[in-house]
């Protein structure tokens, strides 16, 4: 008895599995983060909600089905919430990461399409906290700046150019993130990239991201504060998936 209760202490303890987050949670924690950044989110659901269930009641009325028409309307109510926290959750996700360093590459992780975007900067000023990120995809190479107009201009033309001695047949878009003259806003980052015209192929893509991992980039990452990529809202477990 003794020694079976000796190899059970000898025995570690299976560590306990951490709990699976269910979409409602995440749903839940879109909300909470949406609130602390705009207050009024709360009445505006409520008021979609309610509206469209009020719409699908007064068509039912008007067709003598109300029953039917509020069961149909209940689904669509809850989409357009849904719809609704998702835009609310993702302008309060940009407003709170707005001015920190790293925020582009926040909003370039929204982009879909086949695009892949390196973590780190590929070019670094350390003094002033001007970045540039490098993505690859269908359209070629683009080449995103965090920082003011009169400083970035010579960042991002000389990482244009290493870039351009490595693929010289690759198309090479140049983006400036800001609030400044001909920049773009981190709002529409994402749907700036999104919108750029495929030029390669997918066998082509997978070939330049190999040239450019040869080519290499600035080790330095960005520096510490508030994590702009744990702002980023789940889309998916707002959707319900």
């Amino acid at each position: 008895m003794a020694r079976s209760n000796a190899s059970a202490d000898a025995t570690p303890a299976k560590a306990k599995k951490p709990k699976k987050q269910r979409w409602y949670h995440q749903v839940w924690a879109a909300y909470k983060m949406t609130r602390q950044q705009d207050p009024s989110v709360t009445w505006v659901l409520l008021g979609i909600f309610v509206g469209v269930l009020l719409a699908g009641i007064a068509i039912g009325l008007a067709t003598g089905h109300p029953y039917y028409a509020t069961f149909v309307a209940l689904p669509f109510a809850l989409l357009a919430t849904m719809y609704m926290l998702t835009r609310r959750a993702e302008r309060a996700a940009y407003t709170r990461i707005k001015g920190q360093p790293g925020a582009a590459r926040a909003a370039l992780g929204t982009v879909r399409g086949g695009w892949t975007f390196e973590d780190e900067p590929v070019a670094v000023n350390a003094r002033t906290q001007d970045f540039v990120f490098r993505g690859v995809g269908r359209p070629g190479v683009v080449l995103v700046s965090e920082g003011p107009v009169t400083r970035v201009d010579r960042l991002l033309e000389d990482e244009r150019r290493r870039t351009a001695r490595v693929l010289p047949n690759v198309p090479i878009h140049l983006i400036q993130m800001g609030d400044g003259e001909g920049q773009v806003e981190l709002t529409k980052l994402g749907r700036t990239v999104s919108k750029l015209k495929p030029k390669l192929t997918k066998p082509e893509v997978a070939e330049v991201s190999k040239r450019l991992k040869a080519l290499g980039g600035q080790r330095l990452p960005v520096p510490k504060g508030i994590d702009p990529f744990k702002a980023r809202p789940d889309r998916k477990g707002m959707r319900g998936r």
